[in-house]
């Protein structure tokens, strides 16, 4: 049951959705200019098992907070400076900031296998071992695009050490469009990941993608509805209405989830109110942080 004063906050939300006719693009668009320099500041290291190798950095100081950009599969640190919220500048003074390039990403630099039987884990393993390699137990977190998948089964395989956490865009499944977020992978990501690695077959990339969104195609793909219920890991969700970021699942989140909020929606215009959705997640992050 969502009290009253969330109810208001969702209708509202869907009614300037209806509004609002979004374009349908995706969070990073294919084709799009990728800045190649990392943000000004921040410290670059590696994190290693097996063969698996991260590109980590860190900026500030505080309590923890991990980062992850959007960009689907091709989540990497460079997308920060044309992200809508740049979390690196902007909360580098709040906050021990740590972000990274997501496995296999193009132009990033974080390298591994294929994880065709378990990629959701697979990205929350490396997430949790580069905290793990820097020391760190509790931390809050912020996703974008991807970045909501990811916070879901961060929550569900770690909840003790994820205090918090903001979902920014998240991407989800969009039923009139039930195949975008595959055909995204196979058609951009894809492509660019097996002209460098020509040992691994297309076969494998499309079980690889199978398992990241047609496996539960429902929701954020990387955890159920029922999980969402019972976890009680308080989230902030800052919702969009593109095909990869439906209004629907960030409406869902913060109707599921007993420790959801929900900001306006849209947000992103005009400047005062996009800088006050920004000091509003500012805010809830410090407000969870733990000693």
């Amino acid at each position: 049951m969502v009290d009253s004063s969330r109810r208001t906050i969702l209708t509202t939300g869907a009614a300037a959705a209806a509004a609002t006719v979004a374009p349908p693009v995706f969070a990073q668009a294919p084709g799009a200019a990728v800045p190649q320099a990392l943000p000004a500041g921040l410290k670059v290291g590696f994190y290693e098992k097996g063969d698996v190798r991260i590109r980590y950095a860190e900026i500030g100081s505080g309590f923890p907070l991990l980062a992850t950009p959007g960009g689907g599969l091709n989540s990497r640190m460079i997308n920060w400076p044309t992200a809508v919220i740049n979390i690196v500048e902007e909360f580098k003074n709040d906050f021990r900031v740590i972000t990274m390039d997501q496995r296999n990403a193009t132009n990033g630099e974080s390298t591994g296998p294929v994880p065709v039987a378990n990629p959701w884990d697979a990205f929350a393993d490396d997430q949790l071992g580069v905290m793990d390699h820097l020391g760190i137990r509790q931390f809050v977190f912020f996703g974008n695009c991807i970045g909501g998948p990811f916070a879901m089964k961060l929550m569900e395989r770690a909840p003790q050490r994820v205090v918090a956490a903001i979902l920014s865009q998240p991407v989800g499944h969009r039923p009139d469009k039930p195949d975008f977020m595959y055909e995204s992978g196979r058609d951009v990501w894809a492509k660019q990941f097996l002209e460098r690695r020509p040992d691994v077959s297309m076969a494998a990339i499309e079980q690889y993608l199978h398992n990241l969104y047609r496996v539960q195609p429902d929701f954020v793909y990387s955890v159920s509805r029922d999980f969402a219920k019972s976890c009680k890991t308080p989230m902030l969700v800052l919702p969009d209405d593109v095909v990869a970021h439906p209004l629907q699942v960030s409406l869902d989140i913060a109707s599921l989830a007993p420790n959801a909020e929900i900001t306006v929606f849209p947000w992103k215009e005009p400047a005062e109110l996009k800088a006050r959705t920004i000091d509003r997640a500012r805010a809830f992050l410090k407000r969870h942080q733990t000693a």
